[in-house]
């Protein structure tokens, strides 16, 4: 009986959102077709009802969301108005800007800015079906059954505290020992960077970055005034001979890194490079900010240098847009623990207090095993995936750097003579972002390169559009 009352409800409440938007469209339709002029005084709610032959209520609803939308006007003690046109949009401004320069937040701009018909496989996340939509659904609703509080408050600075003990015991399976007290919750991985930035660096501080790194570390870096120097990447790490020349010259304040699973290379940090690594660390005085963001889509865990470390120079940070959700903004700082009240000071004075829902549902999805079973398959999709885009491009004369990477990428070279900006250029005329390599070098030295998302590339349309560029 409380079923069939239940699915009544549902009926009724389904049939009351269909007539509210069938009003809607009427009005929008008179609107459009000059039946109704800017300024034009709309039918009062009781005769709208009539002729429209729904209840008031609805008209009010239906007038209520025409408001919110800017379609119609309310005038209190008067009634509603129509509004003015708005001004069409323009193919040419929400069309891709083929002359910005390549730089390093090009590949993020060509991508956000991008519409559905815009094949991605330069950007930096997984298409929205490879999200696990029904546990997030689930999780949603769980959110919705919350009290006041976890709705409507802001969380506290630290951050939600079940989450981060869950996170301790996390990061205590990669060796890495953090007591939740340890671990400040953020908005995302890159506002962790932020506010590491603003801890760590003044303007005119030097921070060494791999060659190639993440783009927007770059940005970043740009961003608050730092001087960049770059040290190159092999499969195994930093170079480290030349890691050791740029610590004498520059003597840098700060290093950032990936060590599990590499952007854009996906290489794997060595043991033996690790312990090299922070030896030198250790006599230049030198933190290390490790991102680790994709450490979910490890098949085999990777040397960690805050498991070395023991979180004494080493900073480690991660985030679950990439694995869980990029609407859902969640992510976290593990560091000493005399800086943890400094990081909380930052952090209330540029966002205030925490995102208290998006922790709640990734806690949520942690606690109940969703999120386990989904990266279980998600890493057997991505082998898939490397596996077929590899061999896609293979026959088109393009190589990639590491045979079978774990993880999200590939990097790969391009045939003698081509530059990768240029094929990248001429393959968003045609609705494909590419990521051209020299985004990711501060050396300008990879611009035979491009990284490739596998995720994004099942596509037949982007060998197409790839083997165009290349040959025009």
């Amino acid at each position: 009986m409380t079923a069939l009352v239940l699915e009544t409800d549902a009926a009724r409440t389904l049939a009351a959102t269909t007539l509210v938007e069938t009003v809607m469209a009427t009005i929008r339709q008179r609107i459009a077709a000059r039946s109704l002029t800017p300024g034009a005084r709309l039918p009062s709610i009781r005769a709208f009802a009539k002729s429209m032959r729904v209840s008031k209520s609805t008209v009010v609803e239906a007038y209520e969301r025409l408001a919110a939308e800017g379609t119609i006007r309310s005038r209190p003690g008067s009634g509603f108005y129509a509004a003015g046109q708005l001004a069409p949009l323009s193919l040419a401004e929400i069309g891709p800007r083929l002359d910005r320069e390549v730089d390093p937040l090009w590949v993020s701009r060509q991508s956000l800015e991008a519409g559905d018909e815009v094949l991605k496989p330069g950007c930096g996340w997984l298409p929205a079906a490879w999200m696990p939509q029904a546990a997030l659904r689930r999780a949603l609703r769980t959110a919705a059954r919350a009290d006041d509080v976890a709705l409507a408050d802001y969380g506290t600075p630290l951050g939600l505290a079940p989450l981060r003990q869950l996170l301790a015991r996390r990061m205590a399976g990669h060796g890495i020992e953090a007591a939740p007290e340890q671990i400040m919750l953020t908005e995302s991985g890159t506002q962790a960077i932020d506010l590491l930035c603003r801890f760590l660096i003044e303007p005119g501080d030097t921070v060494l970055v791999d060659d190639p790194c993440y783009f927007n570390f770059h940005a970043l870096l740009l961003a608050h005034r730092a001087k960049v120097v770059s040290v190159p990447y092999t499969p195994s790490g930093p170079d480290i001979d030349l890691f050791a020349a740029a610590l004498a010259e520059h003597r840098p304040r700060l290093y950032i890194t990936n060590s599990g699973i590499h952007n854009p290379t996906g290489a794997i940090l060595s043991p033996v490079t690790a312990h090299r690594l922070l030896k030198l660390a250790d006599q230049a005085d030198l933190t290390i900010v490790e991102d680790d963001i994709f450490a979910d889509f490890e098949h085999s865990p990777a040397p960690r240098l805050a498991a070395f470390d023991g979180l004494n120079r080493v900073v480690q940070i991660g985030s679950f847009s990439k694995t869980l959700s990029a609407s859902v903004r969640c992510g976290f700082i593990a560091a000493p623990r005399d800086w943890i009240e400094q990081l909380i000071d930052l952090k209330i004075a540029t966002t205030f207090g925490g995102g208290r829902l998006a922790a709640e549902l990734v806690l949520t999805l942690l606690k109940d095993g969703s999120y386990r079973k989904h990266v279980e398959a998600l890493r057997i999709r991505l082998a898939r995936a490397m596996a077929e885009t590899s061999a896609r491009l293979k026959p088109i004369g393009i190589t990639p750097w590491i045979e079978q990477p774990a993880g999200l990428f590939l990097w790969c070279s391009l045939p003698e003579g081509l530059d990768a900006a240029e094929v990248a250029r001429r393959a968003l005329a045609d609705s494909v972002v590419l990521a051209p390599g020299n985004a990711f070098s501060l050396s300008g030295t990879a611009s035979r390169f491009l990284r490739f998302n596998v995720a994004q590339s099942a596509d037949e349309r982007i060998f197409t559009a790839l083997e165009a560029a290349m040959s025009a």
